[in-house]
């Protein structure tokens, strides 16, 4: 049996609830600032970039992206996609744009991915999603230089499935050469039993499926020339560092860093 097996469900959730583990304010301050910050930093980007809004990748309703694009005269040009979290059923790609504010200076172009949320949106079919999302982006974005992931929380998970797909079954097979992996789950199973789960509604075999950790073949065959980062920052749970701590395990080429008082400097992605 797992660890987290002989866990009570309210010390599950407690661990897997990142907005109480602040030292500075409440869990509900925690996630009102944290969405404030996204916003205003969103709101920012979109006065420094050029930008394309809403454009689709596929045929559903959620699948869009937004593209923030610098002022250069490079051809070819680096290229961020980032993946937004919230549990895969909160925030969106609206509040996604905050990473192009350090990035445009730098002739970065930032795409900030959006995909269908539970309880609309399946485990299953957001993985999907963002997969489709990366390779109509490789189409679109003929001239790019290099092709990053970017994800935080959920968004890392799914960043990470992205790293394990089966691109044979997909029409191109898209270079990527960095992964920058922020307080993300990589095994689904012990929040099958939490809080999370009511909108998800997983099933151990849909948790199994979609759990990066578990999918070692693909991940080592897919990102082969692909420098990943995968960090913990310094107050996250014990679960969510063991968390990164064992996906960290699953190739040499990933670098752990444990990241103190919060996330990253943006411009680090």
């Amino acid at each position: 049996k797992m660890h987290w097996t002989k866990m009570k469900k309210d010390e599950l959730e407690r661990q897997y609830s990142p907005s109480r583990w602040s030292h500075r304010m409440s869990a509900d301050d925690v996630i009102e600032d944290h969405v404030k910050a996204m916003k205003e930093g969103t709101e920012r980007a979109r006065g420094l970039a050029q930008t394309l809004l809403n454009v689709p990748y596929g045929e559903g309703d959620g699948e869009k992206l937004d593209a923030y694009i610098p002022s250069t005269n490079s051809l070819d040009v680096p290229l961020v996609i980032y993946i937004h979290g919230g549990y895969w059923q909160f925030l969106s790609k609206e509040q996604s744009g905050f990473m192009a504010v350090p990035l445009v200076d730098k002739g970065v172009v930032v795409v900030a991915v959006g995909y269908d949320t539970a309880p609309k949106g399946s485990m299953d079919l957001m993985v999907s999603q963002v997969r489709r999302s990366v390779v109509s982006i490789v189409q679109q974005y003929s001239h790019i230089s290099g092709l990053y992931l970017c994800g935080h929380s959920a968004g890392a998970h799914l960043a990470a499935m992205v790293l394990s797909t089966d691109w044979s079954q997909y029409s191109i097979a898209p270079q990527i050469k960095g992964a920058f992996l922020v307080s993300g789950v990589y095994d689904l199973l012990p929040i099958l039993s939490t809080y999370v789960n009511e909108p998800l509604k997983m099933t151990e075999e849909v948790a199994l499926r979609n759990s990066p950790s578990k999918l070692l073949p693909q991940l080592k065959l897919s990102s082969s020339s692909c420098h990943i980062v995968v960090a913990v920052a310094e107050n996250d749970s014990p679960e969510f560092r063991k968390q990164s701590g064992e996906y960290y395990k699953v190739s040499p080429i990933i670098l752990l860093q444990v990241v103190g008082r919060g996330l990253p400097p943006q411009s680090e992605c």
